[in-house]
């Protein structure tokens, strides 16, 4: 049996490989089409990309005919390069670096020599066309935005990278693919599918017709268009309002989840990422350090929330039961936590309960209610785990799973936190009381801020934000239509709102009141350090607003951030307010504070630290820069019992 066992083997792994043979060379000649292989050229046939359509159905990115010059190295036969390269307005240099670049890639296969010709660069050359073997156009669309704004929503569109090649065989040398913002998000909805077509060439190279009669070839399939939850009036406006200022907006439907605005500042017109000057532009935009243009402030830069985040500290107390509405905690314009040690508080001062405490932004009532979280347990580690997961639970600390492709986790910070920054142990909850008003080792990006309201204004549940609305023909993740439910039992909610509605009418909102909207909200002053020469040094603080109206069956949740601009409601708390009235209202009453934000610049409190102000003609400027308190000076670090929360 031994003796024949590896002979049978033998002959019956020989047949298989035969008959494996026989078939891929006989009976499938598809292997052929993969190959470079002389006989037959490949033609691509490329589909127009989907539109983009904000919620209203307003058109926001269409297509516009763009035409790519592709050489096939192996084809060029005595070409006269001083004529081709005037034709195109090209150095001779570079007509042999590109060339030395294809035969890289492949002799055989076509690469891009030129792309994006506009109209008239592609009939001057398609009437010479014949002078150059080896060359021919293909044609592409390329994005035509029919709006000035939206830039980081939208994303750009660039040619396929050796890297993504290798890695997806869809791709070829000259494709063109979307980078960030929902071009990234959603490129195989919006890009199609591009058709093939396989020509047969004789031995003189010359085109037979289709090979196998077309029965490889394929249909080039449109993308899908697309509706955004963007709500493109509002992007709009946020983008004028955040005009010569640093900073991010982000405001979000509370029922849904849908993001209707999402602004990131400074930016730009998203039509110089196209065409020949595309390359030349994003450089540009990229190397700016200063302004950060392709920087989503919105989504990737984590801030300390501030006073903001004293919501969460006056929840996570009830919740806890450390203490009810009428917990009282006297100030006396600060209060002491450790021997030496005094948070300052610029609320009027005296008895301070859940109500008042809010709206008068009380620095000594959410500091004592937060030590009474983190103390109701024996080991300081297990309190400030336990305030941490109800953090988490309204998307803190965590990527909040939207759906586009940048962001940041912010910070929740968790025992393992604090064994890292003291290793040696003993620290309490007076260490960490910082936390309390949103300063201390919290961190979070403007789309948190926004989710947080959301969550309050529903009374203890969200949905994961998303920009996606509708696909044509296809249904949205059902993560998205998924509630979250916050570990914070609905009751509690009602008495904050309560006082976060006494903020508009009693407290530090006052004066940001819009007639015929309950407007609830929070004002916020977070400080703000850097490094200038190895010295830690305090800027001006950044200005925070979060808020959501209507107070009964609320609409929009919105969170504002602005760099470096004072206390909040000096340029956050207006932004916000004017948001919110033009979303609910579609028209502005609040002219002042309009005129106010629309003029008000904040370069000079930026030239302070960078030494020059924004001069990019790529970013987008208003008429006129008004330049807000020039002779402000930094100042040296103060420690974080000094702060000043507002």
């Amino acid at each position: 049996m031994r003796k024949v066992l590896l002979p049978t083997v033998i002959i019956i792994g020989t047949i298989l490989l035969v008959l494996r043979l026989f078939y891929l060379q006989i009976v499938d000649d598809s292997f052929k089409l993969k190959s470079e292989n002389n006989a037959i050229k490949i033609q691509y046939d490329y589909p127009e990309r989907g539109y983009i359509y904000d919620r209203n159905g307003v058109l926001l990115v269409a297509n516009q005919p763009s035409y790519d010059i592709m050489v096939i190295p192996r084809e060029m036969k005595n070409i006269d390069t001083l004529e081709f390269c005037k034709l195109l307005s090209i150095q001779k240099e570079d007509f042999i670096r590109i060339v030395a670049k294809a035969k890289v890639y492949s002799p055989r296969l076509p690469s891009v020599f030129l792309p994006q010709l506009n109209k008239l660069e592609f009939a001057a050359f398609q009437e010479k066309i014949r002078k150059f073997p080896g060359f021919y156009i293909q044609k592409r669309s390329l994005r035509d935005y029919q709006v000035k704004f939206g830039a980081n929503v939208f994303g750009f569109i660039t040619q396929a990278n050796e890297r993504t090649i290798a890695k997806n065989p869809y791709y070829n040398s000259g494709d063109l693919l979307g980078k960030q913002g929902v071009e990234e998000s959603y490129e195989t909805v919006l890009r199609g599918i591009k058709g093939v077509k396989y020509i047969q060439k004789d031995k003189y190279n010359r085109e037979i017709g289709s090979y196998k009669e077309g029965k490889y070839d394929t249909i080039a399939v449109q993308g899908k268009d697309i509706h955004l939850t963007i709500d493109a009036e509002l992007q709009k406006y946020g983008e004028e309002l955040m005009i010569n200022k640093r900073g991010g907006i982000v405001a979000i439907e509370p029922k849904t989840g849908e993001i209707l605005a999402l602004v990131t500042a400074p930016s730009y017109d998203p039509a110089i990422l196209v065409g020949r000057q595309r390359s030349k532009n994003y450089t540009k935009l990229y190397h700016d350090s200063i302004a950060k243009p392709l920087y989503d402030r919105g989504l990737l830069a984590e801030y300390p929330p501030g006073s903001p985040f004293k919501i969460l500290t006056g929840l996570i107390a009830l919740q806890e039961k450390v203490i009810d509405e009428n917990t009282t905690v006297y100030c006396r314009h600060g209060f002491s936590y450790a021997r030496g040690r005094f948070m300052k508080c610029h609320c009027h001062g005296g008895a301070q309960q859940l109500h008042r405490g809010i709206y008068e932004s009380c620095n000594a009532y959410f500091g004592t209610v937060y030590m009474k979280t983190i103390n109701k347990y024996v080991r300081p580690a297990d309190g400030v785990d336990v305030w941490s997961r109800h953090l988490k639970s309204f998307g803190l600390g965590e990527f909040m799973g939207y759906d586009l492709p940048t962001g940041r986790r912010g910070k929740a910070p968790t025992s393992k936190t604090y064994k890292r920054i003291y290793p040696n142990g003993g620290w309490r909850s007076t260490a960490i009381v910082s936390n309390a008003i949103g300063q201390g080792e919290v961190l979070m990006t403007p789309i948190q801020l926004a989710n947080m309201m959301a969550a309050v204004s529903n009374h203890g549940f969200y949905y994961t934000p998303h920009i996606i609305k509708s696909i044509k023909g296809e249904q949205i993740d059902k993560k998205f239509r998924t509630k979250h439910v916050t570990t914070v039992d609905r009751k509690y909610f009602q008495p904050v709102i309560d006082g976060l509605f006494d903020v508009y009418n009693l407290g530090t909102a006052h004066a940001l009141q819009v007639e015929g909207i309950e407007i609830c909200g929070k004002t916020g002053t977070a400080e703000n350090f850097t490094k200038i020469n190895g010295k830690r040094v305090k800027l001006q603080d950044h200005s925070i607003f979060v808020a959501f109206a209507p107070r009964h069956n609320p609409k929009i949740a919105i969170a504002v951030l602005v760099e470096n601009g004072y206390w909040g409601a000096r340029w956050a708390g207006p932004i916000t307010s004017l948001m919110i009235e033009k979303y609910i209202k579609k028209k502005i009453t609040r002219t002042d504070l309009e005129k106010r934000m629309l003029e008000g610049s904040l370069q000079g409190e930026y030239a302070k630290y960078t030494g020059k102000k924004e001069v990019d003609s790529l970013l987008l400027k208003p008429k006129a820069e008004v330049p807000s308190n020039p002779d402000e000076k930094l100042k040296e670090a103060k420690t974080p019992e000094e702060a000043t929360e507002n």
